[in-house]
C-alpha cells in the first residue's frame, strides 16, 4: 500500500479518545489470588503486529496492521498518567511485524514486512524523537528482515534473528552503533528463528521460543549473548514452546506472554504466562491470559508493564483492542 493511501486511511482512523488503564496486584499475590493480567479500557481500533516505546513515561504504538490494512504507519502515543491517546506524526513507511526500542530518548524502528504473510521484507531503520515529533532515517540493515527481536544494551541496538524476503528464518544478529549510523555484524543466533521473545535482563540479552518455520514450528530453545565476549550460551529453555508472544523485563524477571499457535484446526493461541529468573535459571508458571493472544506488543512503563492488541485466533483472527497492565513491586 502507497503511504499516501495509508496516511488517508490512518487519518481517518486516529482519533482522540482516552482511558485509565487499571493497576493490578503483586506478582507474588497473583499466583495466590489466581488473578492475572488485568484489563483496562479498549484502545481506539483493533491492532496487531505492532512495534510498541516507551519514553519519559509515555508510551508508542506503531506500525502493525489493524482493520484489514496488512501495514500501517500509524504513530500513537498514550499517556499512563492521564489515560488518554494522541496521534503523532506517521512513520515515514508502512510496516509490520518490525522491531521497536527506545535508547537515550528516542525511539528506533527496525525492518519489518510491507505485507502478508510474512511478505516484502524491508531493511529500513527509523528514528523518532518525541519531544519534535519529527522521524528521520537511518542506516539501513545489511539485508530485509522482519519479526526479529530488537533490543537496546550499553548504547547500541541489537537485532537478531527474523525472515527474509524469501520467507526464510535467518540466525542474522546485527548491532547498530548511534554514535557512528552504522550497523556491525555480531555473532549469529545460534538457531535461525523468527518471532522470538526477546528481553535483557542483568547486562545479557535474552532470546527464548520462536519458530525456525511455519506457525507449527515452535521452539522452547533460551539462548544468552553477552556483548563482553561476543559469544552465546544456553539457558532454562521456555516450559512452553511458543512464538509471537510478548516479552518484558520487569521486576528483575522477564515475562513471556501468549504465542502462536496452540491448536491451529481450532484457531486458538497461548494463553500461557511465564516468568523467568536469571539467579536461579529458572521458568516459573503465571496465571494464564484470557483468553489467549499472539502479536501483542508488550512494554514496561515506570513499574508495570502494559499489553497491546495483538490476534485471539491464529494468523490475523479475531483482532484485539485489549489494553492489559501488571505491576511486580
Amino acid at each position: 500500500m502507497a503511504l499516501t493511501a495509508c496516511n488517508q486511511r490512518c487519518r481517518r482512523l486516529l482519533t482522540g479518545v482516552t482511558f485509565l488503564a487499571a493497576l493490578s496486584v503483586p506478582i507474588s499475590v497473583l499466583a495466590q489470588a489466581g488473578a492475572g493480567w488485568t484489563p483496562g479500557s479498549a484502545m481506539p481500533f483493533e491492532r496487531g503486529e505492532i512495534a510498541v516505546a516507551a519514553v519519559t513515561g509515555k508510551i508508542y504504538v506503531i506500525s502493525g496492521s489493524s482493520r484489514g490494512v496488512e501495514a500501517n504507519a500509524f504513530n500513537q502515543e498514550f499517556d499512563p498518567a492521564t489515560g488518554a491517546w494522541r496521534e503523532r506524526a506517521l512513520m515515514p513507511s508502512v510496516a509490520s511485524h518490525a522491531g521497536a526500542v527506545t535508547l537515550d530518548g528516542k525511539i528506533y524502528i527496525v525492518g519489518g514486512f510491507v505485507a502478508n504473510v510474512h511478505v516484502g521484507a524491508v531493511n529500513r531503520v527509523f528514528e523518532y524523537d518525541p519531544v519534535a515529533d519529527r522521524w528521520r532515517a537511518l542506516a539501513p540493515l545489511a539485508a530485509p528482515r522482519g519479526s526479529m527481536g530488537v533490543v537496546a544494551l550499553n548504547g547500541k541496538i541489537h537485532a537478531i534473528g527474523g525472515r527474509n524476503p524469501d520467507r526464510k528464518t535467518v540466525d542474522t544478529h546485527e548491532v547498530y552503533d548511534p554514535a557512528t549510523n552504522t550497523w556491525s555484524m555480531a555473532a549469529p543466533l545460534p538457531l535461525a528463528r523468527d518471532h522470538l521473545g526477546i528481553a535483557v535482563a542483568g547486562g545479557r540479552i535474552h532470546v527464548f521460543g520462536g519458530r525456525t518455520d511455519a506457525t507449527v514450528d515452535n521452539t522452547a530453545r533460551h539462548d544468552v549473548y553477552d556483548p563482553a565476549t561476543n559469544t552465546w550460551r544456553t539457558a532454562a529453555p521456555l516450559m512452553t514452546p511458543r512464538s509471537a508472544g510478548a516479552a518484558v523485563a520487569l521486576g528483575g524477571r522477564i515475562v513471556y506472554a501468549g504465542g502462536e499457535c496452540k491448536d491451529p484446526a481450532a484457531g486458538v493461541t497461548f494463553t500461557e504466562v511465564e516468568a523467568y529468573d536469571p539467579q536461579t535459571d529458572r521458568w516459573t508458571s503465571l496465571p494464564p491470559l484470557n483468553p489467549g493472544r499472539h502479536a501483542a506488543g508488550a512494554v514496561v512503563a515506570g513499574q508495570q508493564a502494559y499489553l497491546f492488541g495483538g490476534n485471539n485466533g491464529c494468523g490475523g483472527g479475531r483482532p484485539s483492542k485489549d489494553v492489559l497492565t501488571l505491576r511486580i513491586p
